[in-house]
């Protein structure tokens, strides 16, 4: 059963907002935690009812998850709802970006149980989350009668499976845009960065992604300007780049995977890529997680040879999409050259701690559906 309607906590920014209209089911005014009557008074506890015991979560997904409980036999006949307080667990280190996220309150109809919680605008991959569940008897008056809280159950989302990739995978594609040509892959740091050798090992990828915090690698960009065939003079990561010959990176004995597709609240959309040499370590852990992309033919990231020049290799870039490239391998800074940019250093363009968007319908799957 798909649960849930929102029923109070939804700010103006919320990205529930213009959604509860397309829920089956009741939107009410739910009570405080400790059980005490709303201010319209709408609940109330006349009678006992039966409090859920020995929650149980199973079936995770990215976004979504079973819930089943006991209740005593008492007064089961009464319940006609279910209140579910859904929140994320305080994390001092959980990413923020613009948005404050907005606890859930979710309202369904008693049905057999386990019932089915779904949904991606509430819920995020590889996020912790803590539960708490109500029995409630709706009276002839409208108002309802509610049992005391439950226990607080926590429990964790997954992360995209190859099956929610592969969807993300198709969304992608559908507004690569054009493809430009290319010729240098590019890394723009502090001067300090560089001055200590360049090593990097960045997280790798937005929050619900597999490799996320475990592969390994080093954030390349690869966009141009349209008008130019350049890198950007502007940055938002720093004032000194690193560029290196696209070859040196990407050439037929390296293999290519999607990782994430993604926004943060922006117009702009990124593609996260791995490039992994053949029978590297990365290699190895992608081909397990990723969708593979032929290097030769898809909507992002190609390298073929030039069937009207020398022979050599050219690339090519989706124009309509920001490519974020990750390089699993070290990368020796004597493969290419550092210099300072004359532009300047966009802070509004990082994806440092960013937050993905999940009202977003061009980058988000609703998985089940």
């Amino acid at each position: 059963m798909e649960v849930p309607s929102l029923a109070h906590s939804i700010s103006p920014l919320s990205p529930c907002e213009g959604m509860i209209k397309d829920l089956s089911l009741d939107a009410i005014q739910l009570c405080e935690r400790d059980g005490s009557k709303s201010q319209d008074g709408s609940i109330s506890e006349m009678e006992e009812l039966p409090v859920p015991q020995h929650i149980k979560i199973s079936n995770i997904t990215c976004d979504s998850f079973k819930i089943c409980w006991d209740m005593e036999p008492c007064s089961k006949e009464r319940i006609t709802h279910y209140f579910i307080d859904l929140n994320k667990k305080e994390n001092k280190n959980s990413n923020k970006f613009k948005h404050k996220d907005v606890p859930t309150k979710l309202v369904a109809k008693a049905v057999p149980l386990p019932m089915t919680v779904r949904g991606h605008w509430f819920l995020s991959p590889r996020t912790e989350y803590t539960v708490a569940v109500q029995t409630a008897s709706k009276q002839t008056d409208g108002d309802y009668s509610v049992s005391e809280w439950s226990e607080i159950i926590e429990f964790c989302t997954a992360d995209y499976s190859m099956v929610h990739l592969n969807q993300l995978l198709e969304k992608a594609e559908a507004i690569a845009g054009r493809m430009l040509r290319f010729s240098v892959f590019y890394r723009n740091q502090n001067k300090e960065y560089f001055d200590h050798g360049g090593a990097g090992k960045p997280d790798a990828a937005s929050h619900g992604s597999p490799i996320s915090g475990k592969l390994e690698g080093i954030f390349f960009c690869c966009n141009t300007e349209f008008n130019t065939g350049k890198p950007p003079q502007d940055s938002p990561y720093g004032r000194h780049r690193f560029e290196v010959r696209a070859d040196a990176l990407f050439n037929p004995n390296t293999n290519l995977y999607f990782g994430d597709f993604y926004c943060m609240y922006t117009a702009y959309h990124y593609v996260i890529l791995v490039l992994a040499p053949k029978g590297s370590r990365g290699d190895d852990f992608c081909k397990q997680r990723l969708p593979a992309l032929d290097i030769g033919n898809n909507r992002f990231l190609t390298c073929k040879q030039d069937e009207e020049g020398d022979g050599g290799l050219v690339f090519h870039h989706a124009q309509d999409v920001i490519l974020e490239v990750i390089y699993t391998e070290p990368v020796d800074l004597a493969l290419g050259t550092v210099a300072e940019i004359s532009g300047h250093q966009l802070m509004s363009l990082s994806t440092v701690n960013a937050k993905k968007d999940p009202s977003c319908k061009t980058c988000n799957i609703s998985v089940g559906r």
